[in-house]
């Protein structure tokens, strides 16, 4: 019998919650296979079986919180789901042992294994785990596997409907409290949802920065004509020459990293009564996800070319969208970066992603009358921006010149190659 337990996750990790399993307590796995996925503050963690067998006596179900270090299941040797009590002749095992009791009804065991997809059928943990999601009995599943074994592609190409279920929506709706709260009105439908450990994390975080910093934000515009003209201008030839597309924020994150040389201080953070001055530009892109927002962190941006920055932008938020980012991709940001504008945002006041000191936001591109030359209006394509910061360090006139900074880096690229 081998025990699974959480493992070790980071040193500032000690627990997580249970998200979902993806196995069912009597499935066969193999060393390797995902038993769970475990969220935690930052990130969502596949735990993998150890060893091969089956998977008995899960402990913690979904929606548990559970440490670092605790036993949630167990894993048999062998193809029958182990005794729970330990094999005796005279005493007689209790009903709640469910071993005992197929053996000596092989009728209701045949019955149980086939209802839960053993038996006859063979299928992968995740396409059990489809099926009885969407209410799909693999029995009448076609596999698509000369084998025999059943996929989630074959779940998924099966048009069965699913089975409508009273027990789970009961349980969604919460039941009338003894006393209501002020002014609620009981006759209008409310649903209670747990709010996910991220969200938690997020949310207590957000609170933490603005009652620990002392912060403001101030804005400014920048002018997007010449960046957008040399975006049309090299599009496919960048896209041909590095299989990826030339985006605004390699421009922005190229800017921002020549601002924070000319301001250091706002690459800094505050420890105690110290501050510790960064001489490395680990620049956090905020991307936004179903789970919550992250902060995925592009490492050395000083080093790196345009077209570098883009792949590593494309690769984090890719892992970010699909729960694949590690623990490293998160950590030890200097400056974070949050584009607002992708989502139609004109102006807003981002929160620090403390411990840094400075957040520059990033809205949409919108067309305005400018004054040109002093005396004659054009129709430009405007953008404002705003950097947060946080006066306990960073003064209003350091704060005004770096995104003074960042505007003429944008609004002159060339200086970007000769500057940033």
């Amino acid at each position: 019998m081998h025990e699974v337990k959480v493992p070790e996750l980071a040193e500032s990790i000690t627990e997580g919650t249970i998200s979902d399993w993806l196995v069912s307590e009597g499935d066969q796995v193999n060393e390797g296979d995902v038993l769970l996925e475990l969220e935690t503050d930052k990130v969502n963690v596949e735990i993998h079986a150890e060893h091969s067998g089956m998977l008995q006596n899960i402990r913690k179900k979904a929606g548990d919180t559970v440490e670092v270090g605790e036993v949630i299941a167990q894993i048999g040797e062998g193809g029958a789901k182990a005794p729970q009590a330990p094999q005796a002749p005279a005493p007689q095992p209790e009903q709640k042992e469910a071993a005992p009791l197929k053996q000596e009804t092989p009728a209701a065991e045949s019955v149980e294994e086939a209802a839960d997809g053993d038996g006859d059928i063979t299928a992968s943990p995740a396409a059990r785990k489809l099926a009885r999601e969407k209410g799909i009995d693999l029995r009448r599943v076609r596999p698509s596997d000369p084998m025999g074994r059943v996929t989630v592609d074959d779940v998924k190409a099966h048009t069965e409907q699913p089975p409508a279920k009273a027990a789970p929506v009961e349980k969604k709706q919460p039941a009338a409290p003894t006393t209501p709260a002020p002014g609620e009105d009981l006759s209008k439908p409310v649903e209670r949802v747990p709010m996910t450990r991220r969200r938690q994390t997020i949310a207590k975080r957000l609170v933490e920065a603005q009652q620990t910093a002392a912060m403001l934000t101030t804005f400014n515009e920048v002018d997007m004509s010449a960046v957008i003209e040399i975006r049309k201008r090299r599009k496919e030839a960048f896209k041909e020459q590095h299989d990826v597309n030339l985006g605004f924020m390699s421009f922005f994150t190229k800017a921002v990293v020549g601002a924070l040389k000319a301001y250091p201080v706002l690459n800094a953070e505050i420890d105690g009564t110290d501050v510790l001055y960064k001489k490395f530009y680990d620049i956090g892109i905020a991307v936004a996800t179903d789970n919550g927002l992250v902060v995925p962190v592009v490492r050395d941006a000083d080093r790196r070319s345009f077209a570098e920055i883009e792949r590593e932008i494309a690769n984090l938020a890719q892992k970010a969208r699909n729960n694949k980012l590690a623990l490293s991709d998160l950590q030890g940001g200097t400056f974070t970066i949050t584009n607002g504008g992708v989502f139609g945002s004109l102006l807003s006041t981002p929160i620090l992603n403390a411990p840094q000191v400075g957040i520059l936001g990033m809205h949409t591109i919108q067309k305005r009358p400018v004054t040109v030359d002093g005396d004659r209006l054009e129709h430009r394509p405007m953008m404002y921006i705003a950097l947060s910061y946080d006066h306990r360090l960073v003064d209003g006139k350091e704060a005004v010149g770096f995104l003074v900074t960042i505007k003429k880096l944008l609004e002159d690229p060339e200086l970007l190659m000769l500057e940033g």
